[in-house]
């Protein structure tokens, strides 16, 4: 045993001893390994310029775009906070008086200024409401009127063009019912909307029913279906919808299938799953250029978003699957595509509260994704704070202005869900980030998004005629 002992602290001790080896190099080895690193320098500043530059060129023509110039003018908005309420004496001393937020007003019901968020029936706009003057106007947060007169039903909603029929589609939400239990007393589920303008619908009814006996059924008007999204297959000619399917405490956390032969359904009910093994709530699709489609969706308890591609017939996820934003508790994912860059629009996690958006970038839309600001421009303080008291769900082109889109939101009510609003306002992407990267001490060589509130605005001429 001594001996073995006395043997391995001599091998120990001539290891510890032994001198490094000096690294040798020819003077031509490190003359090339120096002109490599100056020439990929070299490439690397060549490539920021060149694509500094275009973007810089793309933003000028889209900046001198007139309708792009009108839709930048940035509107700000003043709202004077309502007197204080009376208390008596006893109440001050319990809770001591503090001042009333502008946010705590807005979720407040019986606020004094509750109409200035959510206006009365005698605002409301529409074909069968206005006079030419304000023929394809949008009034963000005023009540929107289909063909027929009636307030539109298409809350969490996101819109297909159908090149088939060329037509727009607008499937939401039917909300009814005054809680979060949206669905206890109707039996609708999905509704959707045609339109050849993106701004008169028609009623095109309900394209997914509700189950109204089978209580233990996915679409039993019990439980939840959200922000239903729609694209279309090609090689198969199905019309295949993806949605949030929850029971009424949100404990399932699943994604629904469903699919038609047609844009205006019937959808037939497929079955839901846990996507990638996960939970998933607040979830969206994206169809690509390559025709390839993505799911994306708010999972692990909202901490991290979670995207991976579909099969080819689009009924599932194949197993491929990367985790982003990580940690950030983003939702209300929505994603849009402009001149080879993804750009995704994102909510805070407040539950039907109203929080800041954020914008982030990709070069691949499977990431890595940086955060590149808030978008929202205008309004005030608070209003930006807010994403002027909306939520996320969808953004399309403007018709006619390559750049440009449309941003949808939501802005929720929670006291009545089917008096929910729509806020559609115009999406620009140009100008420098206002946010550095994450990893590196560099700000994105792509631009920024930007989303201005406007009390009124309108489509190009021609409406939504003119598609991209």
């Amino acid at each position: 045993m001594n001996s073995v002992d006395t043997s391995w602290k001599k091998m120990a001790k001539s290891k510890h001893n032994k001198k490094p080896a000096l690294l040798r190099c020819s003077p031509f080895s490190l003359v090339s390994t120096l002109a490599g690193c100056v020439f990929m320098i070299h490439l690397i500043m060549l490539y920021s310029r060149n694509y500094s530059v275009d973007l810089e060129v793309s933003s000028r023509l889209l900046t001198h775009h007139p309708i792009v110039r009108e839709l930048e003018r940035v509107e700000e908005e003043n709202i004077h906070m309502p007197p204080p309420r009376k208390r008596s004496a006893r109440a001050i001393k319990r809770k001591p008086k503090r001042p009333t937020t502008l946010v705590e007003e807005f979720l407040d019901e019986n606020s004094q200024i509750r109409h200035l968020f959510f206006p009365d029936m005698k605002s409301a706009f529409g074909p069968s409401k206005d006079g030419n003057d304000t023929l394809n106007y949008f009034f963000p947060g005023k009540i929107w009127l289909d063909t027929e007169g009636n307030p539109i039903q298409a809350h969490g909603g996101g819109i297909l063009y159908d090149e088939i029929s060329k037509s727009y589609y607008w499937y939401g939400e039917y909300k009814d019912g005054p809680t979060y239990l949206s669905y206890k007393n109707g039996p609708a589920r999905v509704r959707c909307y045609s339109s050849q303008d993106l701004w008169t619908w028609k009623n095109e009814g309900v394209v997914l029913a509700a189950e109204e006996t089978d209580e233990t059924h996915d679409l039993h008007k019990s439980n939840v279906l959200e922000r239903p999204k729609v694209i279309y297959n090609s090689e198969t000619g199905k019309y295949v919808m993806w949605m949030h399917i929850d029971d009424a405490n949100y404990t399932k956390a699943s994604v629904g299938v469903a699919i038609s032969d047609t844009p205006t359904g019937p959808f037939d009910y497929l079955y839901s799953k846990s996507p990638h093994g996960f939970d998933s709530r607040d979830m969206t699709i994206f169809k690509d250029d390559d025709d390839i489609a993505y799911l994306i969706y708010s999972s692990e308890d909202n901490s991290v978003l979670h995207i991976g591609p579909l099969t080819e017939d689009y009924l599932d996820v194949k197993p491929v699957m990367k985790r982003i934003m990580v940690g950030q508790h983003r939702e209300a994912p929505t994603i849009f595509k402009h001149q080879n860059t993804y750009y995704m629009i994102t909510s805070g996690c407040t539950g039907w509260a109203p929080n800041e958006a954020l914008a982030h970038a990709a070069e691949s839309i499977m990431g890595p994704w940086e955060t590149l600001g808030n978008p929202c421009v205008g309004g005030n303080k608070v209003f930006r704070l807010t994403t002027f008291f909306s939520q996320s769900t969808y953004v399309i082109p403007l018709p006619g202005v390559p750049g440009a889109f449309i941003f949808m939101a939501d802005r929720w009510n929670p006291a009545d869900l089917r008096d929910s609003r729509y806020l559609w306002l115009p999406l620009i992407v140009g100008g420098p980030a206002d946010r550095p990267l994450e990893f590196t001490f560099g700000f994105p060589m792509w631009s920024r998004v930007s989303v201005y509130w406007h009390r009124q605005w309108r489509l190009p001429l021609g409406g939504g005629k003119n598609i991209a």
